[in-house]
């Protein structure tokens, strides 16, 4: 790697410090967790007889899921990524950004790592969160034992693996749509739309060409795609294409367009 990537990196990193996103990341990591963590205390035999149970943790993850992977964790990246795509609009400063001794492709491609980075460390924090919301209630109270199930990491990172690549679409769309209005409303608006279409698409047999489907469609375990054409596919490969098609998008939308500012 270059030193003009890592410096252009470097650079859009600090931008985001002490941003709504920067919070918004931390934030809603941590959030389902500690409701998780709260709850555990509220009927105490219920939680002793889910920490008793073979799968404790499988069971635990796919409860913290539920709440993220529906609703929040769409959110969130629409939030995030409008947000740090349009540092530059608020604070106008593209004009400034382009008189640096970086190439337009550099600019594109950096922000959208930082964006992709940040997701990256949500991921983290949330896993971290659950982890010790599920581990803390038998360190606070004596009633409640000890997880017997050990740490199921390996299954755990492919779960993880398949919620972030389902990701990547509404990444990459909503840096498009933020980098061709420089209303944050309406960028957000459009995420928004769009994901609230998803939701009304779940239940539809195609409803996997909606790009915003498919952390919804992972939890549900509607992986596979039921259509003749597309029998050994599943919606992760969907995701990734739709990916590489939006970023493809963007990127000719910004290159291309005139006022840059």
């Amino acid at each position: 790697m270059s030193v003009a990537v890592i410096n252009s990196f470097k650079s859009e990193w600090l931008k985001k410090r002490r941003t709504a996103a920067f919070w918004l990341v931390i934030i809603g990591g941590f959030f389902i967790p500690a409701i998780m963590f709260a709850g555990a205390f509220v009927n105490i035999d219920s939680t002793v007889k889910a920490v008793n149970t073979p799968g404790f943790w499988n069971s635990y993850h796919r409860n913290c899921w539920q709440f993220m992977a529906v609703f929040l964790l769409p959110v969130g990246v629409i939030m995030s990524t409008s947000l740090i795509t349009q540092l530059e609009y608020r604070n106008n400063t593209w004009k400034q950004l382009h008189t640096t001794p970086q190439t337009y492709p550099l600019i594109f491609f950096t922000k959208l790592s930082v964006i992709i980075t940040m997701m990256l460390q949500f991921f983290i924090f949330f896993n971290i969160g659950v982890y010790l919301s599920g581990i803390l209630p038998s360190i606070i109270s004596a009633k409640i034992p000890f997880p017997k199930q050990p740490y199921p990491w390996q299954f755990l990172w492919q779960y993880n693996e398949a919620y972030f690549v389902d990701c990547l679409p509404m990444i990459a769309l909503q840096y498009l749509v933020s980098l061709k209005y420089k209303n944050f409303l309406v960028a957000i608006g459009i995420g928004l739309g769009i994901l609230l279409a998803s939701l009304f698409a779940v239940q539809w047999k195609y409803g996997y060409v909606f790009p915003y489907t498919y952390c919804i469609l992972h939890f549900l375990g509607k992986d596979g795609i039921e259509n003749t054409y597309f029998t050994s596919l599943t919606i992760h490969y969907f995701a990734l294409a739709y990916f590489i098609l939006f970023t493809i998008a963007s990127y000719f939308l910004y290159i291309t367009k005139k006022e840059k500012g």
